[in-house]
């Protein structure tokens, strides 16, 4: 069965290096194996590029390889290089055991609704070995294992050390030696032997073996899976500008739905591929469904439903959905008020005083165009209200129509919306 795997990943284009295909295949046939992934906490979330080691950790369960996922309390503290134009900037220690504490979470919520009881991952802290790892240990039992004219060829390294404007450290230099070291470990304490991970990790993951392999005498295994990159090339990380988190504080459920309802047909498929824990054949008919009429986006509304019920649960899907319905019915006073900000939050907002409501009849719906950038003019405005084309809360204006505090939305809000896409919101305090 656990060649269910490879077949699963190599189906959905998720290898990108292995060690010896036909070693990785017969060692994986002996059962009972074990595999794992690292986790950098260099932030309190996660984002949409971590979603992908973490479904790798799904697939490798659900065929019956045991999972591993690896937390860099100790690695955390200096930072990946890897695929790292700079310097990550060092966090403290009690920021990295939080930022520990808070994938934990995430991951056990999302194991959780993917995976039985009996199928879910370990979780470890390489902070448990690493702290306690003295200096000259770590040069003899460690160090002395890595030839420097090896390290130096690696292309993370040899970027780096080529730009003169930014360098190498030798904390920097040091990392794939703690990973490779996290390894041993692994395999010495949980009996893992097989590393997952991204394609930038392949450096590392080689130097893990090898370093297995002399010190173990134990044949383990790696294999990489390509990168999630944006449009541009650049990866989906935590500092990129634009990120895509996995935890509703930073990215609310509604908008990481719509993140995946508006993406684009070619990024769709490659996003079913990568993240969709549907099966084979009936994500092969939603790809001939979603050919035969891209319009209807039949695949982006699988995505959306599937990814957000995984991530944020049913609960938080129904209530995306139900926002995303009324904002395209106009019936937006169904909007509740803790989605408000969240639909519009790239809309234009102006900020009035209350009492602009309060004067005899109300606020003239021409003044609050006005207010609002909706209209250039007076006669701008009734012009767009004479053809009907403006609308309060979903309800049509005429000329002479008012707004009062009683058209408030949730004490405090009302939505303007002219023509088919130009909204606009209004707070009042």
């Amino acid at each position: 069965m656990t060649n269910a795997l490879l077949d699963e990943l190599s189906w959905r284009g998720l290898i990108h290096d292995s060690t010896d295909p036909a070693e990785l295949r017969d060692h994986l046939a002996g059962g009972g194996r074990r595999c794992y992934i690292g986790f950098d906490p260099t932030a309190p979330s996660l984002t949409i590029g971590n979603l992908l080691p973490i479904t790798l950790l799904i697939r490798a369960a659900r065929a019956g390889v045991g999972a591993v996922a690896l937390f860099g309390g100790g690695t955390g503290l200096i930072g990946d290089p890897s695929g790292k134009s700079v310097e990550r900037a060092l966090l403290s220690a009690e920021d990295v055991a939080g930022n520990v504490a808070r994938h934990r979470e995430i991951m056990e919520t999302i194991f959780g609704r993917a995976l039985g009881a009996d199928q879910q991952p370990s979780f470890v802290d390489n902070g448990d070995w690493l702290g306690r790892l003295g200096m000259i240990e770590f040069l003899r039992d460690v160090g002395k294992h890595f030839p420097v004219t090896e390290m130096v060829r690696r292309d993370s390294v040899r970027r780096r050390l080529n730009d003169p404007e930014v360098g190498l450290t030798y904390t920097e230099f040091s990392y794939s030696l703690l990973q490779a070291y996290d390894y041993r470990r692994l395999c010495e304490d949980h009996g893992v032997t097989l590393q997952l991970g991204a394609s930038d990790q392949w450096g590392n993951i080689v130097a893990g073996i090898d370093y297995v392999r002399r010190v173990l005498r134990t044949q383990v295994h790696g294999l990489t899976c390509p990168l999630l990159l944006r449009a541009d090339g650049t990866k989906f990380g935590k500092s990129e500008k634009g990120a895509v988190w996995l935890t509703a504080d930073r990215t609310s459920p509604y908008t990481f739905y719509q993140f995946l309802l508006n993406l684009s047909d070619v990024d769709a498929h490659t996003f079913a591929l990568f993240f969709s824990l549907t099966e084979r054949e009936p994500l092969e008919r939603l790809f001939a469904e979603h050919a035969e009429a891209p319009g209807k986006r039949a695949l982006q509304r699988h995505l959306a439903r599937e990814l957000t019920t995984l991530l944020h649960g049913p609960g938080a899907l129904e209530a995306a959905e139900a926002a995303s319905a009324a904002l395209f019915s106009g019936d937006v006073k169904a909007i509740g008020a803790d989605l408000i900000s969240d639909v519009f939050a790239d809309v234009p907002t102006v900020s009035e005083p209350l009492d602009r409501l309060s004067a005899d009849g109300g606020w003239s719906v021409v003044d609050l165009l006005i207010a609002t950038g909706l209209a250039s003019s007076r006669r701008d405005a009734r012009e767009h209200l004479g053809n009907g084309a403006v609308l309060v809360n979903g309800d049509r204006m005429a000329a002479d129509s008012t707004v009062t505090e009683k058209d408030l939305l949730h004490g405090s809000v009302i939505l303007i919306r002219r023509g088919r896409r130009e909204w606009r919101v209004a707070r009042f305090a």
